[in-house]
């Protein structure tokens, strides 16, 4: 073979290999997961049993929904803090519309019917703020989503009294009380959906145009993407999916605190980036940002069932995010960036 014929060559071993260790990449959390099922079966057998695993997997699928929608908004590189409260007004909003007045403020407008397509109407509502807010009139991002997030927090408190909505209808409670083909509704919900953006960002143009908007907005535009669009209906796909996730967490708890998804933005930055998605947007998978979810709930866990004090655990959660984030990037060959 020639020098030429060689250095042609060369880059197309570099194209095949790195989508290999992209790939690879995608499994660093894997062993982590692995190596805290076996702690957590010596910490307390009953780690392992069918229905604790299936306790974990209920608990983490309502905020995992979460996770999903910031992966998908900080993979085209921008972020969106707004969607804890869009997790909790959103059902909230729909409770107050549907319950009878008298009942924790409600006003009774609705019927019970309304409750879910109610709830996804709002998120979408609040998605398409934000996406006036940033990509019309081109403001910050994070201020947006920061102003964002303290308004709707503080219309949960204001329709709700700073109470808790209950009695809510059953179709409310519905999708977060079914049991599916043996499995609570909201892990086969959480599963699809992931399985979906799976497919969507890594084999179709939206999701092709997702990391190249992340990667370099202004090449993407010079390259016939339209980024307006794209990142306008990520926002909005975004809020939708943390109203679904709210409405998850509504059901499996049959009611809507004025508290609800308060301080779940912290965990869901947290799992996306320990899951190698970057805050600089272009880089990670949505594979990786669920096992980032799935290893903080497996550690919760654990430290419950080893009879880890409440007001400690907080503080070892964030120790071992730290860590998890160091192992991570140091195992996702990343840690010089």
């Amino acid at each position: 073979m020639t020098e030429t014929q060689t250095a042609m060559a060369a880059p197309a071993r570099g194209r095949i290999t790195a989508p290999r260790l992209a790939r690879l990449r995608d499994l660093a959390l894997v062993p982590a997961i692995i190596v805290i099922a076996i702690v957590g079966y010596f910490v307390n057998p009953v780690f392992l049993h069918w229905d604790n695993l299936v306790n974990v997997l209920q608990q983490q699928s309502e905020i995992s929904l979460l996770v999903l929608a910031e992966a998908l908004i900080l993979i085209c590189g921008r972020m969106d803090l707004s969607l804890e409260s869009t997790f909790g007004l959103a059902p909230g909003i729909a409770a107050w519309l549907v319950l009878a007045p008298g009942v924790t403020h409600g006003v009774g407008w609705l019927s019970g019917a309304w409750s879910i397509p109610v709830t996804l109407a709002i998120g979408a509502v609040i998605g398409w703020i934000n996406g006036l807010l940033i990509v019309r009139f081109r403001l910050n991002g994070f201020i947006v989503t920061l102003g964002m997030l303290i308004v709707l927090r503080g219309l949960l408190t204001g329709i709700s009294g700073g109470k808790t909505f209950f009695n809510l209808p059953s179709s409310m409670v519905y999708l977060g009380n079914a049991v599916w083909l043996g499995l609570p509704a909201s892990i086969w919900i959480c599963l699809v959906l992931y399985a979906l953006a799976i497919v969507v960002t890594g084999y179709t143009r939206w999701g092709r145009a997702l990391y190249a908007i992340g990667g370099n907005t202004d090449a993407a535009r010079a390259a016939g993407i339209r980024v307006d669009r794209v990142l306008w209906g990520t926002l909005v796909l975004a809020s939708l999916l943390a109203a679904l996730g709210g409405l998850l967490l509504t059901g499996r708890l049959a009611s809507v605190a004025a508290s609800q998804g308060n301080g779940a933005i912290f965990t869901v930055f947290a799992a996306a980036v320990i899951g190698g998605v970057s805050l600089n947007g272009g880089k990670g998978t949505i594979f990786g940002a669920f096992t980032g979810i799935l290893l903080l709930y497996m550690i919760q866990n654990v430290l419950t069932l080893a009879g880890v004090p409440a007001q400690w655990i907080g503080a070892l959660n964030g120790a071992i995010i730290l860590i998890a984030l160091i192992i991570s990037r140091i195992t996702s060959g990343q840690a010089q960036e």
